[in-house]
């Protein structure tokens, strides 16, 4: 049986606890590999690794650091499709989705090959006589991300090459579930010349979470994942001095109004729902249509339904693959059930879907409910599978509301032809993220990525300028030069002039 170790001070490390978590292939339902889990020793060690590149990794050029971005950049670049089939194996997407998530990953390496000027601080000259001021931005020490099964790779590109850019040096603890394609892209770090230590993976569970989370010499934590967790992860951390941000959970709503191009937002309905069978925090579980607009979307929602290939995710054509583990079908199986009992419509019922020759897998196929309310526990709850709620709305004001009440505020689309319906939502809208005519407004990696309300802890969003705020730490320098005359002792508060 293979089994995905830890990567600590640029080697293959057993670890010490003796525990292991099972790592599946979601499409055949077969036990491929296991994780091994670390001890907070373990978790030590990565540490302590990290500590001690810290000093040279600190001290290193901008232009090195940059230099070691692009080299990130080009292999990554160059490998994406094995990446991409290490992510399809364990987490079971299909191979075309997850070379979307390549790519975006690769993104945020390309926005860090520009860190020294994002680096840049300001300077002001003579604010009193003979005096100036200027600031610095500084790397904060051995920063740690903890991440989420759904995007392996994606998410982890999102934290750790922003914090090693900037001179900081990174502990990561991916989901135990799909470990592999963490492994080759230290090893891709190593070939691109990054020092040992600078970048450690610890696999783990909870007794690796709490171990980063209480750790003294852990300056700042980033995680994503569900909303519980991460009031967990915002808590404790801050508890133990750290620098916290933790992305939530979701349940994001796609406005339709009657205006709107029905088969653009049928399209972006299936897109969204049901891409990466509905595992993504920014997929799209909740369609609110705005007077008769159901009647005209749903039946187009249904005849894309109906022609998507539900198949192992390296399979040619391949739409929607399983989800990830017999525990999540179960999940979502259980919730379909719910919807039914308390009253909602079931358009379409994807419980007990079978595969050709992988009947053994985790599948559930597209699931879509009419005439849900908001007291249903599929309205209320993230699923994380491919269901899709229609909730029917008799004005634009309490499609608005609707969102706004609900806890999550992660991100959320309108569409619609008319103009002044977009600026209304775009301004009145209590989400992180706004699509017009857009489903998923995930940004690109030059801006940054945030949630509101109970989606996000923490004052910072994740990557992009964002990122950069939260790695490093502002520093404001005054200073003189000493002249020919000398003022002398003054006891009062210092004075510009």
């Amino acid at each position: 049986m293979r089994v995905v170790n830890h990567w600590i001070n640029g080697k293959n490390v057993d670890g010490t606890s003796g525990r292991t978590s099972p790592i599946y292939n979601p499409a055949t339902g077969e036990h491929t590999a296991n994780a091994t889990l670390a001890s907070a020793g373990d978790v030590d060690d990565a540490v302590q690794a990290a500590k001690t590149a810290y000093g040279e990794w600190r001290e290193a050029p901008l232009t090195r650091r940059q230099n070691v971005m692009f080299k990130l950049r080009e292999l990554v670049d160059r490998n994406r499709l094995e990446l991409a089939r290490l992510i399809t194996a364990e987490h079971g997407k299909t191979v075309d989705d997850a070379l979307g998530e390549v790519q975006r990953g690769l993104e945020v390496i390309e926005f860090v090959t520009n860190i020294a000027h994002l680096m840049k601080g300001g300077f002001s000259e003579q604010v009193s006589t003979g005096v100036d001021t200027y600031t610095l931005r500084q790397p904060l020490g051995v920063v740690a991300g903890i991440t989420p099964f759904n995007f392996p790779i994606m998410v982890p590109m999102w934290m750790h090459p922003v914090a090693i850019a900037t001179g900081n040096t990174f502990v990561l603890k991916p989901s135990e579930k799909d470990p592999s394609v963490n492994q080759r892209i230290a090893e891709l770090y190593a070939a691109a010349g990054l020092p040992e230590g600078v970048f450690n993976i610890v696999q783990g569970d909870k007794e690796a979470v709490d171990a980063i989370l209480t750790h003294p010499d852990i300056a700042a934590v980033s995680f994503v994942g569900s909303t519980p967790i991460a009031k967990y992860i915002y808590q404790t951390g801050t508890a133990s001095g750290k620098r916290v941000q933790a992305l939530g959970g979701a349940k994001n709503h796609m406005i339709v109004l009657p205006d709107a191009d029905m088969d653009l937002a049928a399209d972006a309905a299936v897109s969204a729902g049901y891409g990466s069978a509905g595992q993504r925090c920014m997929a799209i579980s909740v369609v609110v249509t705005v007077g008769d607009a159901a009647d005209k979307l749903i039946p187009k929602v249904r005849e894309r339904m109906a022609a998507l290939k539900v198949a192992p995710g390296d399979a040619e054509g391949a739409e929607m693959g399983p989800l990830v583990t017999a525990a999540a079908r179960e999940r979502v199986v259980d919730y379909i059930g719910q919807g039914e009992s308390a009253g909602a419509v079931l358009v379409a019922d994807g419980r007990g879907l079978s595969v050709d020759g992988h009947e053994e897998g985790f599948w559930v196929g597209p699931t879509l409910f009419d005439n849900v309310t908001p007291d249903m526990s599929i309205y209320q709850d993230e699923i994380f599978g491919p269901v899709l709620s229609t909730v029917r709305a008799d004005s634009y004001e309490e499609a608005i509301r609707l969102i706004n009440s609900n806890p999550y505020g992660n991100g959320t689309a309108v569409f619609t032809n008319d103009g002044g319906a977009a600026r209304k939502f775009q301004n009145e809208i209590l989400v992180g993220m706004v699509g017009i005519n857009v489903p998923i407004p995930v940004p690109l990696a030059f801006y940054s990525f945030g949630g509101w309300k109970n989606s996000a802890f923490g004052t910072h969003a994740i990557y992009g300028p964002e990122g950069v705020n939260f790695y490093t730490r502002q520093k404001v320098v005054i200073s003189r030069w000493p002249d020919p005359i000398h003022r002398g002792v003054d006891l009062g508060f210092p004075q510009h002039g």
